[in-house]
This record gives structure tokens, C-alpha cells and sequence, in this order.
């Protein structure tokens, strides 16, 4: 097994005919946290979606552990240990939280899951009094919680975000970051997206800069958080919150 978890090189993606991504290398070790920041519109979810099997590839490769993986469909991805965590439309609203959850474990033993649902409520007990309410009920944070939750159940080892602080307020914002750091703990690698970029940062290995669907900039996250040229470019990015 490699210790490079993903690497991808040259790219060059989007929708149908739209292309969004121009030719994107990046990399990420086994055990990182590694964030992706930029402006809106840079390309950062469609990379996360392109990796995952749901934007379009015209061009370059994808490689998992050593073994490409370009154009999979997203059922062999998590058969590999790929899980995805979407910002929008990632929990069920008319099914209740535990609901919510054992769908994540829809070929897993009854004995496995009830483990893992266990290990689930353990990383994030604040669902555990919600554990028969429907999601649609639940807060913006719950909700994110919930679904991280769910894409753990499959016992992944690298766990793709998309934006999971969008919308929240400062405190679930720094719950949810902390927990998500907790997570290489339990063994898993991160990539995350995200816009609140100063706090990610602040817990990140290593961070990219996409602009304009290119990588423009990467490096150590403390010297990306410590240049005051990118920081006022890519930092001062300011969030409507939910309670």
C-alpha cells in the first residue's frame, strides 16, 4: 500500500462540456489534512466531485494507493474506502437520525453495525439525545454532523468534504473542524474544501489555493496562514452564519 492516498495529475474537468478544472496536480499523504481554499467559483467543489465520481473527466489521471481510479463510479470508490461528505442535500430530512445513519451501512452485518452506529454517536454524542427526530428537524451543525457520521459508518479510510462550515455558526463551526481532525485518530486522511480557510488552516497539514481552476499556490499550511499576501486575498472571506 502506497503512502501517497490520493495523487492527481493534470486534471481537467467539469460538466458535460463546460470545463472547470485547467490541468490540477495535487497530492495527499496517508495520515494529512489537507485543505483546499479559494475564492468562490475557483473550482474547489468540482475537484472533490470529480475525484468522487460525480463531475465530468475529460482529462488527466486520479490514482488511489498506487492504483488509478480515473472515472469510477462512486459505488467502487467506497468499496476502496472513499467517502464523501456533499455541503448541500447530504442528509435524508424525512428519515430520523438513526435512519439516517444505517443507511450508510445498508451491506454491513447487523452485529457490524451496530458497532460502528455506536462509534458513530461516540464522535459526535450531541446526536445521541436526537437519535429518533427526523433530520429536518436538526440545526445546520447537527445536520453536518450527521452526515459525517453517516460517511463514517462505511469505515473509510480517506474522507473528502465539501465546504462542512458553510452556513454555521462560529461554534459548530470550530466543533466541526475539531472533529474532523479527530478523525486521523481513528486513521482516516482528510481533504477538505472549505471557505472558512483560517480555521481550517489552523488544524491543516498542507493547504492548496485554486484560482481560476488552476492550483496557484500550495504549501505548509502555518506559512500559507503566515504570508500576509495570500491571507488578504484568500482569508478575509466573510460568512452569513446559522444559529
Amino acid at each position: 500500500m502506497s503512502d501517497r492516498v490520493l495523487e492527481v495529475r493534470g486534471l481537467k474537468a467539469g460538466y458535460g462540456a463546460i470545463r472547470i478544472l485547467h490541468g490540477i496536480d495535487l497530492h495527499v499523504d496517508r495520515g494529512e489534512f489537507v485543505t483546499i481554499i479559494g475564492p468562490n467559483g475557483c473550482g474547489k467543489s468540482t475537484f472533490i466531485k470529480a475525484i468522487f465520481g460525480l463531475a465530468t473527466h475529460h482529462r488527466g489521471e486520479v490514482r488511489h494507493d498506487g492504483q488509478s481510479v480515473t472515472g469510477w463510479r462512486t459505488d467502487r470508490l467506497v468499496n476502496r474506502g472513499i467517502s464523501y461528505v456533499p455541503q448541500r442535500d447530504n442528509v435524508f430530512p424525512g428519515l430520523s437520525v438513526l435512519e439516517n445513519i444505517e443507511m450508510g451501512g445498508l451491506k454491513l452485518s447487523s452485529n457490524e453495525l451496530d458497532e460502528r452506529i455506536d462509534g458513530a454517536f461516540r464522535m459526535f454524542p450531541d446526536l445521541i439525545p436526537r437519535t429518533n427526530d427526523l433530520a429536518a428537524s436538526l440545526s445546520g451543525g447537527e445536520r453536518q454532523m450527521l452526515a459525517i457520521s453517516r460517511a463514517l459508518i462505511s469505515k473509510p479510510q480517506f474522507l473528502l468534504l465539501d465546504e462542512p462550515t458553510a452556513a454555521l455558526s462560529p461554534l459548530y463551526q470550530q466543533q466541526i473542524i475539531q472533529r474532523i481532525d479527530n478523525l486521523r485518530n481513528e486513521g482516516i486522511t482528510i481533504l477538505l474544501v472549505e471557505q472558512n480557510a483560517r480555521l481550517a488552516l489552523k488544524q491543516s497539514d498542507r493547504a492548496y489555493i485554486f484560482a481560476g481552476g488552476e492550483v496557484v499556490h500550495t504549501g505548509p499550511a502555518h506559512e500559507v496562514l503566515d504570508n500576509p499576501e495570500l491571507g488578504e486575498y484568500f482569508l478575509g472571506v466573510v460568512h452569513d452564519v446559522e444559529s
